[in-house]
Order: C-alpha cells, then sequence, then structure tokens
C-alpha cells in the first residue's frame, strides 16, 4: 500500500445511504446526510456541468431521476441546481457543496464518471484539474476511482498524492458498454492500464470475484481490494471472503464491519 489507506477498511454507502421510499434519492443531500447520521462512509458519482463545474450525479441524463430530460454536461451549475427531482425536494450538489457538508467527518469515495470522449489530453486534463481545484483545502479522508484509466492516470500525473482507483467488472453488458470496443473492454477487465495509471487501489464488481486481476493486484502488488454494489447475504459473504471493503445499497449495517444485510 503506498499511501496510509487504512481509513478505507470500512463499509461505503453506495451514492449515499438512500432510500427512495424515504425520500432520499441517492447522491443527494439527504442521502449523505443519512450515511453520515449512521457514521458511515460513502461513495458518490462526480460529472461535469456545462460550465466545468463537477457536480454530484450519477447518470449522463437527467430523465431517470428528475423531471427534466437531457445532459447534464449541456447545463450550467445554476440550471442544474434548479431542476426538480421526482422524488424529493432536495436540490443537486456540486462537489464544493458535498465538501461543505460532509466537512470532514466521514471518508469519501469519490467516483468520477468518463463520457469516453476526451478529445485531447487538454481537454482531459481540464476536467481532471477542476476535481483537484476543488478538492485542494478539504481536509478529510477522501479518494477518486474510475472505470476510464485516462481519468486515473491524469490524477497520477497531475496530483499523485490524491489516492486514486480503477474501477472494473467484467464488461460483458455490450448495451452499457457500447462506446467501447471489445479490445478496450478486455483491457479494462484484467486492468491492463494498472502500470500507466498506477491505482493505490482496485474497486471490483462483487458479482465477477473472484478474478485473476484483482486477486493479483491485491496479493502481488498489495493493493486494496474494495468490492461493490453488496445488496445480498450471499454477495456479503463473497465480499468477506474476497476483498478488504464493500460498497454496499439496500440495507444498513448494525456496525462498520461486513455484517450481513437483515
Amino acid at each position: 500500500m503506498n499511501k496510509d489507506l487504512a481509513w478505507m477498511l470500512q463499509p461505503f454507502a453506495h451514492r449515499g445511504l438512500h432510500d427512495v421510499s424515504k425520500g432520499i434519492v441517492e447522491n443527494t443531500r439527504s442521502s449523505v446526510q443519512a450515511a453520515l447520521n449512521h457514521q458511515f462512509g460513502f461513495e458518490v458519482d462526480l460529472r461535469a456541468a456545462s460550465c466545468g463545474t463537477i457536480m454530484v450525479f450519477h447518470d449522463e441524463h437527467l430523465d431517470r431521476l428528475t423531471l427534466t430530460t437531457g445532459r447534464v454536461s449541456d447545463m450550467n451549475l445554476a440550471q442544474l441546481q434548479q431542476i426538480q427531482f421526482k422524488d424529493t425536494s432536495d436540490e443537486m450538489m456540486s462537489l464544493q457543496n458535498l465538501l461543505d457538508l460532509n466537512d470532514g467527518r466521514v471518508p469519501m469515495l469519490l467516483e468520477i464518471k468518463s463520457n469516453w470522449r476526451f478529445d485531447d489530453t487538454t481537454s482531459l486534463n481540464r476536467f481532471v484539474s477542476m476535481i483537484i481545484r476543488t478538492l485542494d483545502r478539504y481536509k478529510g479522508d477522501y479518494a477518486v476511482m474510475s472505470f476510464d484509466p485516462l481519468l486515473i492516470s491524469a490524477f497520477h500525473d497531475l496530483a499523485p498524492a490524491i489516492p486514486r482507483g480503477l474501477v472494473s467488472e467484467r464488461f460483458e453488458d455490450l448495451k452499457h458498454w457500447h462506446p467501447l470496443s471489445w479490445w478496450e473492454r478486455l483491457r479494462l477487465r484484467f486492468l491492463l492500464s494498472f502500470p500507466r495509471s498506477r491505482p493505490d487501489f482496485i474497486a471490483y464488481d462483487i458479482n465477477a470475484l473472484p478474478a485473476i486481476a484483482p486477486i493479483i493486484a491485491r496479493s502481488l502488488f498489495k493493493r486494496p481490494l474494495l468490492t461493490w454494489t453488496v445488496r445480498t447475504s450471499e454477495q456479503l459473504l463473497r465480499a468477506q471472503k474476497y476483498s478488504d471493503s464493500m460498497i454496499f445499497e439496500g440495507f444498513v449495517p448494525p456496525d462498520k464491519r461486513m455484517t450481513s444485510p437483515s
């Protein structure tokens, strides 16, 4: 382990501790506050608005969670914060809003969403630099991670002190991963970007464990292995056997150990 990531060895609430039946929607202020109330670390997703501001939102499109259509990247900060969610009165948070809310109280995993369409190194570095500048004065524990090794490589080049992780899976869902060629999917599945991106940890799909690439990263290169998204007792048992930490959803662990869903 190149950095002190002992804080990472605990459960993290997936997209905050959300429960739509209670009006707590993923990646919103309410879901983060629920994680804080239970003193759990949390994972959230980041993507850029048209003005470059980094927003807390998972999807490329707004349709699934809000009453508005279109892409997050086509709207600026003011427009996005006026959008109404379907199941909560919360407004969309910026990364700065998130940092102010957490204020170092619990650790954060920040998954950076990629559009897989960076035209050049300049646009890639501009995006990563905006995240770095926003995080610059934050004092709490956090790490960035992404499926896109270009993003993680950029963090290695521009801010090597920030803990960074590669997110991966089998990449068998061609409908979801259609922007990627078969070779790109194979390369991502087997973590072949490891020498260039030099991740500090790996986050691998629970449904794909055990798998040779994360086993090698964990055992040979001593990288912590997180797994996502743990929702069932069977998945929890697999997480306990093959990983160091989990990202969970749909239940509230009674403590900070990998304890079974009720």
